[in-house]
C-alpha cells in the first residue's frame, strides 16, 4: 500500500493533507505519483468533491503543465504528518522558502540542505523551480530535486514552530507511527470546543466514541438516524408533560446529532457535517420551546412560554454573534441552555429550569455584544 494511501485521522493520509492544503486556501492540487492505486484514485475522488481541482502527475514536465506561471506551489513530502498552523505558516505569499530544523533535532526521514539545517518536510516554491526540474535527465528523485533546486535559488529558511514535533510533525512511511500520529490528530480534532458543554461534555465523549465509530466505518447517517428517533421521543415526551424524561432524551439526541458532526467532519462529508451541526442547534430549541408550551398548559399560565421563547431567541442570536466573534469559555449554545433546563426538571423544579436556561442564554448574548462591541 502506498504511504498516501494509509489510515489517517479518519481519512487517509493524503486526504488529511489535502484538508491541510484547502484549509490554507489552495485552489488546485497536483499529485505526484508512480502508480496509480484503486485505494489512491478513491482518496483522489474524495477530495475532488471539495471544490478543488486534483490533477495527477507521473513527471516534472507533466507537472510544469499543471501550474500557472504566477501560481504559488506549497509542496508537502510524501509522508508527511503536520498540523494547519504550520502549512498555514508557509502558505504566505512569497519566493521559494523551506521549512527546516535544527540537524539535530532531525530524524533520518529529514534531509539536510546545508547550514545545519535539515528539511522539514514543506516547501513554497515558484513554478519556475519544476520547469527547471523538468529540464533536467528523469532519473531523479522529484521532491529531493525541487528541494535542491529551491536551495540553490536561495530560498528562504523558515524553522520549524517550537513544540510542533511533539505534536506529530515528521515524515514517515510506517503504518504503525503513522497511525499512531493520526489517533493523535484526531484526539485534538475531537477535543476542539467554543463553549464549557462542548470541553466538559461532547469533547470526552468523541474521544471515546468517534474513534470507534472510525474504526468500524459506521456510516454517518446510521448513527444520524438514532438522533432522530432520540429527538422524536424526547419531543413527545415533553409535549405530554414529562419535562424530566423528555429534555434528558432531547439532550441526548443533541449530542448524538454533535458527535456525529465531527464524525462527518473527519470523513470530509461536509453536507451530512453541515446537517447535522444545524440539528445539534436546532433540536434543543425545539425542545425548550415545547417544554415550555407543556408547561403552560400544565400550569393555565403563560409565562413557561414566554421564558422558553426568550430563551430561544437569546441562544439563536448569541449563536449568529458568536460567527464574528470567538466565544467567551463561559458562553453558552442551546444545548447547553437545554442541559441547564433538564437539570432543573430532574430535580422536580422544570420552570424554575427553564427560567435559568434563560438567563444563561441572555448573559452569554450579553457577554457576546459587548466583545463584538470591543472590536468595534
Amino acid at each position: 500500500m502506498l504511504t498516501a494511501t494509509l489510515p489517517f485521522g479518519g481519512v487517509t493520509l493524503i486526504e488529511y493533507q489535502a484538508r491541510l492544503l484547502i484549509g490554507a486556501g489552495a485552489s488546485q492540487i497536483v499529485v505526484m505519483v508512480a502508480r496509480l492505486t484503486p485505494e489512491l484514485l478513491g482518496a483522489i475522488n474524495r477530495i475532488g468533491r471539495r471544490d478543488v481541482t486534483v490533477d495527477t502527475v507521473r513527471s516534472a514536465a507533466e507537472a510544469a503543465e499543471k501550474f500557472h506561471p504566477l501560481a504559488r506551489v506549497l509542496m508537502l513530502a510524501d509522508g508527511l504528518t503536520t498540523t494547519p498552523d504550520v502549512v498555514a505558516a508557509m502558505a504566505h505569499e512569497g519566493g521559494d522558502a523551506l521549512l527546516v530544523v535544527g540537524e539535530d533535532e532531525r530524524d533520518g526521514a529529514f534531509e539536510r540542505v546545508g547550514g545545519g539545517m535539515a528539511w522539514a518536510g514543506i516547501a513554497r516554491l515558484d513554478p519556475r523551480r519544476i520547469a527547471e526540474l523538468a529540464a533536467l535527465p528523469r532519473d531523479y528523485d522529484m521532491e529531493s530535486t525541487l528541494v535542491r533546486l529551491a536551495s540553490q535559488a536561495r530560498a528562504t529558511h523558515v524553522e520549524l514552530p517550537a513544540g510542533a514535533l511533539t505534536r506529530g510533525h515528521g515524515i514517515d512511511h510506517g503504518g504503525a507511527i503513522i497511525a499512531e500520529r493520526g489517533r493523535s490528530v484526531l484526539r485534538d480534532a475531537l477535543s476542539a470546543g467554543s463553549t464549557w458543554f462542548d470541553r466538559l461534555v461532547i469533547a470526552p465523549l468523541a474521544r471515546v466514541l468517534v474513534p470507534v465509530a472510525v474504526r468500524r466505518a459506521i456510516p454517518v447517517v446510521m448513527i444520524g438516524l438514532g438522533g432522530v428517533a432520540l429527538g422524536l421521543g424526547g419531543l413527545i415526551a415533553l409535549w405530554w408533560g414529562k419535562p424530566a424524561l423528555g429534555t434528558v432524551t432531547a439532550l441526548i439526541g443533541a449530542i448524538v446529532f454533535a458527535l456525529t458532526a465531527r464524525l462527518a467532519m473527519l470523513r470530509d462529508e461536509r453536507a451530512q457535517e453541515g446537517a447535522l451541526e444545524a440539528a445539534a442547534l436546532a433540536l434543543p430549541m425545539l425542545a425548550i420551546l415545547v417544554d415550555g408550551h407543556a408547561m403552560m398548559l400544565a400550569q393555565a399560565n403563560g409565562g413557561p412560554q414566554i421564558v422558553a421563547v426568550a430563551t430561544v431567541t437569546a441562544s439563536a442570536l448569541a449563536e449568529r454573534a458568536a460567527t464574528a466573534i470567538e466565544r467567551p469559555w463561559w458562553g453558552a449554545n442551546p444545548a447547553c441552555c437545554l442541559a441547564v433546563a433538564a437539570i432543573g426538571a430532574l430535580v422536580g423544579s422544570p420552570v424554575a429550569g427553564l427560567a435559568l436556561a434563560a438567563l444563561v442564554a441572555t448573559a452569554t448574548l450579553a457577554g457576546e455584544i459587548e466583545l463584538l462591541r470591543r472590536q468595534a
